[in-house]
């Protein structure tokens, strides 16, 4: 898990693989205000952004999650989240494994679970080794949005 905003990236880009790299000159370069929700492809299935426009909600109604063949950048475009975030290095039990179709099983529990904060213009890396839970409250509810770029890992 990385975390860090993306007013940071000409710091940041050096110590990054150059996926991620591309991932966040995309976002960098993109007016996301300008986009509708939904699917942005930036190299077809090997790279895509999803636009998303959400109400954050209590972190007990968000699932934690995982995925085995895409990495995360997740980037508050707009607006203020919590994601809850653990490594998968315990045996935390599941709840749903959709990896076969949709590349994301569920959790029904986290060990070790800490909550990063998002405001506009910061992004957080997850890869196929993090368990993620975006999109929860961080103070009061309030309107995101939020790019996910997928990076086939």
């Amino acid at each position: 898990m990385y975390l860090s905003h993306i007013a940071t990236l000409d710091r940041d880009a050096a110590n990054l693989p150059e996926d991620i790299r591309r991932g966040l000159r995309f976002l960098a370069g993109t007016d996301i205000s300008a986009l509708p929700a939904g699917r942005v492809d930036i190299d077809g299935d090997r790279m895509f952004a999803l636009i998303q426009d959400y109400e954050t909600a209590p972190k007990a109604d968000k699932r934690p999650e995982s995925h085995a063949r895409y990495i995360d950048i997740q980037y508050v475009a707009s607006g203020r989240e919590a994601i809850g975030y653990a490594p998968l290095a315990h045996a935390n039990p599941v709840a749903e494994n959709f990896f076969e179709g949709r590349d994301v099983q569920f959790f029904a529990s986290v060990t070790d679970e800490t909550d990063l904060v998002l405001g506009t213009g910061a992004y957080a890396v997850f890869h196929p080794t993090d368990i993620h839970r975006p999109g929860c409250v961080a103070g009061a509810p309030t309107k995101v949005r939020k790019v996910v770029v997928k990076i086939l890992a």
